[in-house]
């Protein structure tokens, strides 16, 4: 269990969870609406299994590019800790209980669910044509606040595409810095991403237009959730500000010339900044 944790980064759930926890406290508290702890439980558990599957299928398909690479050489598949036939049946699982998960949400989950795993899992072909990977990540875990909104009962409105948005370019920022430290070698294999596409400074001046662009979306959907839901105060506030200070914050610690504080720029900064944010949401809602 340790080493399909670590295969599929599960800490790394930390940054679309609360997004999608957000989501279905936006739909619960809507004119109607009703909180359900197993409606929640799914959601959740949805959450896991196309995470979980979308990285496995990640790592079985990079397999032989982490094994040419120092930074991911001791990854469980080229270490030889997990197979490649393990690791592709795992994805299998997960795949089948995230629709087997939606089926007991509604219709609409259900049928939308294919689509969502085909972005998930589709995301680890792009690197090989396109610069454009960071953006189709962003899309997958985009999808965490308004399929969580559909699920507790909402529909296609503002506010939940609007956080949407907000995931995409959040990720699309700090996805691009964490590809700075695999600049050289993604430009040795061929492969394409932002740093390695238009080098080390373009590429951290579009993860600052990438969070610049998630910061308008953020305050465009602060601003409709006051109108919606006036009861909302200061901590919800408070949220968006250090959710907003955070994504500067993170700009400060990497340079083109310094990347010795990625990491905590990438996980900490980033997971601090989703919990906070959807805790103090969520927190504001019951106060």
């Amino acid at each position: 269990m340790k080493n399909y944790l670590s295969l599929i980064k599960f800490s790394h759930t930390i940054f679309a969870l609360p997004f999608a926890l957000t989501g279905f406290f936006l739909a619960i508290n809507l004119p109607g609406g009703s909180f359900s702890w197993f409606t929640l439980l799914l959601v959740v558990l949805c959450m896991v299994f196309a995470r979980s599957a979308a990285m496995a299928f990640n790592r079985y398909l990079d397999r032989d590019i982490d094994s040419q690479n120092p930074r991911t050489a001791n990854r469980e598949i080229p270490a030889g800790v997990i197979s490649p036939k393990a690791a592709l049946t795992f994805v299998i699982i997960n795949c089948v209980a995230f629709i087997a998960t939606t089926w007991f949400i509604n219709p609409l989950c259900f049928y939308l669910s294919p689509i969502a795993l085909l972005v998930v899992l589709g995301y680890s072909y792009t690197k090989r044509f396109t610069w454009l990977c960071h953006f189709v990540l962003g899309l997958g875990l985009s999808l965490a606040p308004i399929g969580a909104y559909l699920a507790a009962g909402g529909g296609f409105d503002a506010i939940p595409i609007l956080l949407s948005l907000v995931v995409l370019f959040w990720v699309v920022g700090f996805d691009v810095i964490y590809a700075l430290q695999d600049e050289q070698f993604d430009q040795s294999q061929s492969l394409y991403s932002i740093p390695s596409s238009f080098g080390r400074k373009r590429g951290l001046r579009i993860s600052e237009v990438s969070h610049a662009l998630a910061a308008v979306f953020m305050l465009s959907a602060a601003y409709l959730m006051h109108q919606q839901y006036p009861g909302l105060q200061w901590i919800f506030y408070g949220g968006v500000l250090v959710f907003l200070g955070l994504l500067l914050y993170q700009h400060l610690l990497v340079k083109p010339n310094d990347l010795s504080k990625v990491n905590l720029a990438f996980f900490t900064t980033n997971g601090i900044a989703s919990v906070i944010f959807a805790s103090l949401a969520i927190l504001d809602f019951y106060l």
